[in-house]
């Protein structure tokens, strides 16, 4: 059975047919633990850029975290632990969001991933993975830029759900590129100008370096230029 088609008629428009999750699940062992998407960019969560750039290309968005949910509550987004215990890393974050989706949201046929510390991501990601997906033919779609692949950021079938849930607690698959290379992937490249919109902050110096680019681009307005598209309504 194929998945229901996912059409985009411009390459930055928003899809109704797509929840999206951020995922915010990491153990952020490199910024000495605790929620690394909560640290301040500009006087503001790492977090609240990544929903702000999220929120409008999906029809709804969600945040996959563990934990007590009531610290995530400002951001006025459901809250879904992973759906199996343990940390099985990013893989159990998508299993998550397909599950949430067939649950709450019938008439999605899509389920695009974001991370919750990557506060430059393109405002069209969604789009242009779902045109690729529709000219390829194809399962699924992750992003690349500058050399590297981004399988966090994704665009996944909503009906994968339950071969994603064999392969991760049955087989105790955890790497994303091994489960999604058994499925017809495409992968859609992204200008890595003014700087890599997959950015993300690991590291103490991350973070700095984060302050340091978005003050250059005058609160990130020069990718928005480039990489910008309508944004969805109400």
């Amino acid at each position: 059975m194929c998945a229901a088609p996912l059409i985009v008629t411009t390459m930055a428009e928003s899809t109704d047919n797509c929840v999206g999750v951020v995922l915010a699940g990491g153990l952020a062992r490199r910024m000495g633990g605790g929620d690394k998407s909560l640290l301040a960019l500009a006087e503001r969560p790492l977090l609240a850029h990544v929903i702000e750039r999220a929120e409008p290309q999906v029809g709804r968005l969600i945040l996959n975290a563990n934990g007590d949910p009531g610290r995530f509550a400002s951001f006025g987004l459901p809250v879904v632990a992973d759906v199996v215990e343990g940390f099985a890393g990013p893989l159990a974050g998508i299993l998550t969001g397909l599950e949430w989706a067939l649950d709450h949201v019938p008439g999605a046929a899509w389920m695009a991933s974001f991370t919750g510390d990557a506060p430059f991501l393109a405002r069209n990601l969604v789009a242009r993975l779902a045109q690729a997906v529709e000219e390829g033919s194809a399962d699924l779609a992750c992003a690349t830029s500058g050399g590297r692949t981004h399988p966090v950021f994704g665009l996944w079938p909503v009906r994968l759900a339950k071969d994603l849930r064999r392969a991760l607690v049955d087989e105790g698959e955890r790497k994303i590129d091994a489960w999604t290379a058994s499925h017809r992937i495409v992968h859609v490249d992204f200008p890595c100008l003014p700087h890599d919109p997959f950015f993300n902050v690991n590291r103490p110096e991350d973070l700095a370096e984060a302050e340091r680019l978005f003050a250059a681009t005058d609160g990130a307005a020069a990718i928005d230029g480039l990489m910008a598209g309508p944004r969805r309504r109400g």
